[in-house]
C-alpha cells in the first residue's frame, strides 16, 4: 500500500494483557512488508511503556496511516496488520533508526534511543475516495 509511507504519523494499537486494546501515535519509516517505529525522546511519565509490555505478551498490531482533508475526494486510510517484536539490541536497532533519521528531520540532531519496534506486515488493507 503505496499510500501508508506517504503519512507523517500513524497510530499503533496494541492489546493489553486483559485484552483492551490500547492506541498510540507513532512516528514509523517503511521497508517493504516491515515497518519500524522507536521510543524517542519525547517526554514520556516511563520507559516502560505500556505498547511495549503489551508486544511482549502479545505481538499482534495494527497500525493505521491516514490523509485528512476539507476536501472529502482525497481522503484515503492504510492499516497494517502484523505481528511485531521489541529490538533493544544497539547494532540490530542501527537500520531501523538510520531510517526513521532518514524521514525525520527532528530526529537528525536526537535520534531514537529506542527500542524499536519492528513489525512483519501480514495484510494491508486501506481506502481511497478517489
Amino acid at each position: 500500500m503505496r499510500r501508508f509511507g506517504l503519512a507523517r504519523v500513524a497510530r499503533l494499537a496494541t492489546v493489553t494483557a486483559t485484552g483492551h486494546p490500547h492506541v498510540v501515535p507513532v512516528t514509523f519509516a517503511v521497508d517493504g512488508d516491515r515497518v519500524f517505529t522507536a521510543v524517542d525522546a519525547k517526554p514520556k511519565t516511563t520507559t516502560d511503556l505500556q505498547r511495549l509490555r503489551n508486544l511482549r505478551a502479545n505481538p499482534a498490531v495494527a497500525l493505521l496511516a491516514d490523509h485528512y482533508d476539507d476536501d472529502w475526494s482525497v481522503l484515503w486510510w492504510v492499516r497494517a496488520d502484523g505481528q511485531a517484536s521489541v529490538i533493544d539490541d544497539p547494532p540490530i536497532m542501527a537500520e531501523p533508526i538510520r531510517r526513521l533519521v532518514a524521514r525525520y528531520p527532528q530526529y537528525v540532531d536526537r535520534p531514537p534511543a529506542g527500542p524499536v519496534i519492528a513489525i512483519r506486515v501480514t495484510r494491508w488493507s486501506g481506502w481511497s475516495a478517489s
